[in-house]
């Protein structure tokens, strides 16, 4: 079943890639990321729909940071739809900045997003999983602490009946055959090729 419905609003939250240089000051600016590329697909198909897309991801945002941002950033806009793709700075942090957050942690502050979305909005919900395609040897280490938290995600769209996006395992199989570096030229940003990946699965998630 289509969970974009007519007149809806879709809202995408998460980090810098889904940020990916939309203009904060502009409410409906979108970016140049995936979340263009599927508004502009969606549009296309669906013309008579009238469906509003929104954007509010934050470059470096972390499961912590879009709680304390969230009854602004999605609650008070009343989305119908809510796309969360978060987690990759998670794990990052520990390895940059020696700031390490729990599976645990990052399970529970999640699991508390889902839950007032739910409670608070007569919202569907899609989450997107995090994934990491390391070019640099040290990123091969990441794994340690992505793999659990991309298990905690996927556990929490199971428990609350959730379209899941499986990015990690559909970049793993696509840099198979061109090598990371096509889909994401750090590991963890994707190209225009890994915008178009993100955009045809999320679609593909969500039944449009």
């Amino acid at each position: 079943m289509a969970l974009i419905g007519k007149n809806g609003i879709v809202l995408f939250q998460g980090d810098s890639i889904t940020e990916n240089w939309r203009r904060q000051e502009d409410g409906s600016d979108l970016g140049i990321g995936y979340a263009q590329v599927i508004a502009a697909q969606y549009g296309f198909k669906h013309p008579d729909n009238n469906v509003t897309f929104l954007n509010r991801g934050v470059g470096g945002d972390r499961v912590p940071d879009l709680t304390r941002r969230w009854q602004k950033d999605c609650l008070d806009l009343k989305p119908t739809l809510v796309s969360i793709f978060v987690g990759i700075n998670d794990t990052w942090r520990r390895y940059d900045e020696n700031n390490p957050l729990s599976t645990e942690e990052f399970y529970t502050l999640y699991r508390n997003l889902l839950t007032v979305t739910k409670d608070r909005l007569d919202a569907n919900m899609v989450l997107v999983e995090p994934f990491l395609l390391p070019v640099r040897e040290e990123q091969r280490a990441w794994r340690e602490d992505l793999d659990p938290k991309i298990q905690a995600v996927r556990q929490l769209a199971g428990e609350f009946g959730l379209p899941y996006v499986p990015l990690d395992g559909l970049f793993t199989a696509a840099a198979s055959g061109t090598g990371p570096e096509y889909w994401s030229l750090d590991g963890v940003h994707p190209t225009a090729a890994g915008n178009g990946l993100i955009a045809e699965a999320w679609l593909k998630a969500v039944g449009a």
